[in-house]
């Protein structure tokens, strides 16, 4: 039975994990319904020069057909009810101003009403916060989250896969993001031992 995950896109920068982990998603078989704020909408028009936010836009005609997408002030679409059976959330990326209204149960949205579902069926809601740097009240939004049951994910990419573009950065995150929601893909993210090159750090 393929999974079933719901993507939030909101206005922090970073679009590019958005697009990758759908392409992902799509090619592992997931049944995928999409959320995109206002914002998110926007981001994506100014970061991937797309002149719509479509699932065809975004990851092809073919990987199209797995997706399903929600209006953003829906509150009585599928995502906002939890006999909505789903195998977890993600928010990619995820803006302060919806992490703090998650963090506060403020559900006035498709987004934040699908994240306190999966906050209250104790279901997997990984929100991929890009901000830097943070804030007091930041950080004491993702306590909030995470003390609730989600995870707080920052968009920071390992050096140690020695990326060589934009792209393998790109990579790297959507990979964790696959691995945090239980997506198979090929992505090259995987440390091995073999990659150090045998002398020692001597910096201390």
């Amino acid at each position: 039975m393929s999974k079933k995950i719901v993507v939030a896109i909101t206005g922090a920068s970073g679009a590019a994990y958005a697009r990758r982990l759908l392409q992902c998603m799509a090619a592992a078989g997931v049944e995928i319904h999409i959320v995109i704020s206002g914002n998110g909408r926007q981001l994506i028009i100014d970061e991937l020069a797309l002149s719509q936010p479509t699932p065809e836009g975004l990851v092809g005609p073919e990987a199209a057909r797995a997706i399903t997408l929600h209006a953003y002030d829906n509150v009585g679409a599928p995502p906002a009810s939890g006999s909505f059976l789903t195998d977890g959330m993600v928010i990619c990326p995820c803006s302060s101003n919806t992490m703090a209204n998650v963090a506060a149960g403020a559900a006035s949205n498709l987004i934040t009403r699908a994240a306190a579902v999966h906050l209250k069926e104790a279901r997997r809601l990984v929100l991929l916060t890009r901000e830097m740097p943070v804030s007091q009240i930041d950080i004491k939004n993702m306590l909030r989250v995470s003390e609730a049951g989600g995870l707080i994910c920052p968009a920071s990419p390992g050096f140690y896969m020695r990326p060589k573009s934009v792209e393998d950065l790109v990579d790297f995150v959507a990979g964790k993001l696959c691995d945090l929601l239980g997506v198979v893909h090929s992505l090259n993210t995987r440390w091995e031992p073999s990659l150090r090159s045998g002398k020692e750090d001597e910096r201390g």
